[in-house]
Order: structure tokens, then C-alpha cells, then sequence
């Protein structure tokens, strides 16, 4: 690295950004992901200069970064072409809750803030514990969170951590440990014997359709199902692995399984 801390850093997933702005560092921030919505009007301050598994590079390249962060084996393509122009990247890979409070930490630590940073994390640990506590002994609803519909692919790590912290039990835990997509792919007929009783679905890039869900052959069986209690949480809130999924992914959770609670215990 040039400059230590960097001065011109592009972030090319959401929760990098996200955090920056939360640590009072996003001056630095010279490029986004167009996937960047939180802040609101992030996209209108800073250059959009990639999607997630593309990026212009000559664009990228021409804000002169001292620093390129990336996340996950999807973006390593986009990394080795930027290293090869001699660009110094960092890329995290963050599954779990645990990796989330750590890539904020190490942020904090690589723009000189790592008070700001352990303040910010401290925030987030008390929140999980809190939530935690208040749903102890309480009745826990079964629930399927669906990440992609066509195939099926059950929720990963840090989503299934949240689940049970919100109250919940995650239909497809064991999945959830595995990082990659294709690990995660479910048959219909494994969603329909597990039985949920909430459906949290969350389509990267697109709409939930509720509907569709529904109407697939033989969930109709399925309590969630027969009861109406399918529920859409916006990729933004729960997908990106950062601050987001810790506060407003984890309420639209903990909403919909207190929800579900209270029907099935009435």
C-alpha cells in the first residue's frame, strides 16, 4: 500500500461502504459497487464502477485507489486483474456474524479507527445478545429462508445465526455452514418434509414473487404455507453480509418470526 491509511479506497460490495460511512471514513471512498444502497444517496456521491461479478477495470484504474476492497471467490477474477495492474486489493469472505464484526474491525484498524470500529461492534454484540435473551424460552417457529428460487437454495451462514437469534430455527442449519451457493441447493420435496412454519425468501437482484412460491406442487402442505405466512426481506437488508443484516435485516426477521410465533402458540 502507498499511503497508509489510504486516502482513495473502491469498494466493490455494499457493506464495505456501509461501513466506512459508519466509521466517519467515507471521504475516502472514491468508487462503489452499483449494488450500494445504505447510505441513501450513496450512488449519487460516489463513481458506480462495477455490479458484483464485473467491474470496469480502466475505470476502476483511472480513480488511481490506493486500496480496492472485494469480497468472496466471485470477485477473484476482478481481483487478480486489478493486482495485475498493481493495484493493492484486500479481499474478505465473511459467512458468519462472528466474520462480519471482524471485517469491521479490520476496517476500523486500515483507516486508523479502530476505536470507532470496536465502539461499533460493541453496539452490534449488546443489540444480538439483547434480542437473543428477550426470545429465550420462548416458542420457536420453524422457519425456511429461500436465497434463490430457481434452484432452491437455503440461507446462508450469518442468515441462519440471525434466524435463531430472532427466535426462530433454521429448517436447513446445516446447510447454512456451507459457503457456497451450490452447497446450499435444496429439492422441493425437502422443503415440503421439513415443514416450515414462516417462509422468509430474498431473491438477490429481484423481486420476491410470494405467489409463485405458493403455487408450487405440494406446498400446499407446507404450515407456512397453508397459513399465508410467506414473507419477502429485501436483498439489501439481509444479503449483504455487514451493518445492514445486524440491524434492519435482523428486524424485518425478528418482526416475521414473532409473528409466526404468535400464531402457532394461539
Amino acid at each position: 500500500m502507498r499511503r497508509f491509511p489510504p486516502e482513495r479506497i473502491v469498494c466493490l460490495t455494499e457493506e464495505t461502504v456501509e461501513t466506512l460511512y459508519l466509521l466517519g471514513q467515507q471521504d475516502r471512498i472514491v468508487g462503489v459497487s452499483g449494488y450500494a444502497v445504505r447510505p441513501a444517496g450513496v450512488r449519487r456521491e460516489k463513481p458506480r464502477v462495477s455490479a458484483f461479478t464485473s467491474a470496469d477495470i480502466p475505470k476502476i484504474l483511472a480513480l488511481d485507489p490506493q486500496l480496492v476492497l472485494t469480497f468472496s471467490d466471485l470477485q477473484a477474477d476482478i481481483a487478480a486483474a486489478l493486482l495485475r495492474a498493481g493495484v493493492t486489493v484486500l479481499g474478505y469472505n465473511q459467512r458468519d456474524i462472528a466474520g462480519i464484526l471482524a471485517m469491521i474491525r479490520s476496517l476500523g484498524a486500515l483507516t486508523g479507527v479502530p476505536d470507532r470500529a470496536d465502539a461499533l461492534v460493541n453496539g452490534y454484540t449488546a443489540r444480538l445478545a439483547a434480542l437473543s435473551a428477550a426470545t429465550a424460552g420462548k416458542r420457536r417457529p420453524l422457519v425456511y429462508f429461500e436465497e434463490w428460487d430457481d434452484p432452491l437454495i437455503a440461507g446462508i451462514g450469518w442468515v441462519s445465526e440471525l434466524i435463531e437469534i430472532a427466535g426462530g430455527r433454521d429448517a436447513f442449519s446445516l446447510q447454512a455452514h456451507c459457503g457456497r451457493a451450490t452447497d446450499r441447493i435444496l429439492r422441493s420435496d425437502e422443503v415440503i418434509a421439513a415443514r416450515p412454519d414462516l417462509i422468509l425468501a430474498s431473491w438477490c437482484g429481484k423481486k420476491v414473487r410470494t405467489e409463485k412460491i405458493a403455487a408450487r406442487p405440494g406446498w400446499d402442505t407446507i404450515p407456512a404455507v397453508r397459513a399465508g405466512r410467506i414473507s419477502e426481506i429485501k436483498s439489501p437488508l439481509i444479503l449483504q453480509p455487514g451493518p445492514a443484516a445486524l440491524t434492519d435485516g435482523l428486524d424485518a426477521i425478528a418482526a416475521a418470526v414473532a409473528e409466526a410465533a404468535t400464531a402457532i402458540s394461539a
